[in-house]
């Protein structure tokens, strides 16, 4: 059950673990469109992956595109403080 606590205020997933504030839609949009320069990175806090993503300008395109799909259809994927990103 996905019941808001004071600790969790987006709920729990079925594993029991607490969403994120961000959301898995917009990081992987953000990260398909704007991937060459890490954004879907920044946004969920992975800031290292992000400066790499910039430097390389998103593997040359392919490690963005692909982190920009697996951002859109997993379920694991989590946000800077390990909380699972909200659909």
């Amino acid at each position: 059950m996905t019941v808001p606590t004071q600790d969790a205020p987006y709920g729990f997933d079925p594993q029991g673990r607490p969403y994120s504030d961000k959301s898995k839609v917009i990081a992987g949009v953000l990260q398909i469109l704007l991937g060459g320069f890490g954004i879907g990175r920044f946004y969920v806090g992975s800031i290292g992956v992000g400066i790499a993503q910039l430097l390389t300008f998103g593997g040359l395109g392919v490690w963005a595109l692909i982190d920009g799909i697996l951002f859109l259809t997993s379920n694991d994927r989590t946000d800077k403080q390990g909380r699972v990103l909200r659909t």
